[in-house]
């Protein structure tokens, strides 16, 4: 029985560090280039697409996580143009995991 609380429990382990490592992968592959490897969104494409600084905690309470799931899932527009392409290849739980992440970078 010992056996099987502690394989159980290596397993949940793993798991989340899969996520963790998964949810940076993600951010790395899909949002870094405007956002930044640090939330700042002090990229060239984030400057010109207006990207926000995630680590500014004025900022990230005036963010709402529905709104910013729909943004990552659907993608954002102003007038004819794309400022973010949607996360088209991104699961629901990758893209919940994306918000989260971003409310880590808030100093």
């Amino acid at each position: 029985m010992k056996n099987i609380v502690t394989i159980a429990f290596a397993l949940v382990v793993s798991a989340a560090a899969l996520t963790a490592a998964d949810v940076k992968e993600n951010w790395t592959t899909h949002c870094a280039k405007c956002h930044g490897e640090d939330g700042k969104g002090d990229t060239k494409m984030g400057k010109k697409s207006g990207a926000k600084d995630y680590t500014d905690a004025k900022v990230l309470s005036e963010m709402k996580d529905d709104q910013s799931f729909k943004s990552v899932k659907e993608g954002m527009k102003k007038d004819d143009k794309t400022l973010m392409k949607p996360a088209e290849k991104l699961s629901d739980d990758e893209i919940k995991a994306l918000v989260a992440h971003i409310r880590t970078f808030k100093k």
